[in-house]
């Protein structure tokens, strides 16, 4: 599937972490932050819990290597900062927190 579109795929070595670093990093995020916290019951329950984290994690989670942006950014601009109060969305729920600015 991927020679179609032009992309070349390498085969990495079983069992090496540092052959796929940037995976293996998302890998310990998603189980440090979400599964661990989590009693999965079913794959059907695993996949929605992926969908909702992976959602939180390219659009609202900080990543260092982009100056604590993120690689999806929200496509509304941020209000001005002024005294204005903030709200907590629950994600997941409740493991994840999300803040913004009240309207």
């Amino acid at each position: 599937m991927f020679a179609s579109i032009g992309v070349e795929t390498i085969r990495t070595p079983i069992r090496s972490p540092r052959a796929n670093a940037y995976a293996e990093r998302f890998v310990r995020t998603i189980r440090q932050e979400c599964l661990d916290h989590l009693l999965v019951v079913s794959r059907q329950h695993l996949e929605s819990v992926l969908d909702k984290y992976v959602q939180h994690y390219n659009q609202a989670r900080p990543h260092r290597g982009l100056h604590l942006g993120q690689p999806i950014p929200r496509s509304l601009p941020l209000p001005p900062i002024d005294d204005g109060s903030v709200t907590r969305l629950d994600i997941l729920g409740g493991i994840i927190h999300e803040y913004e600015r009240a309207a």
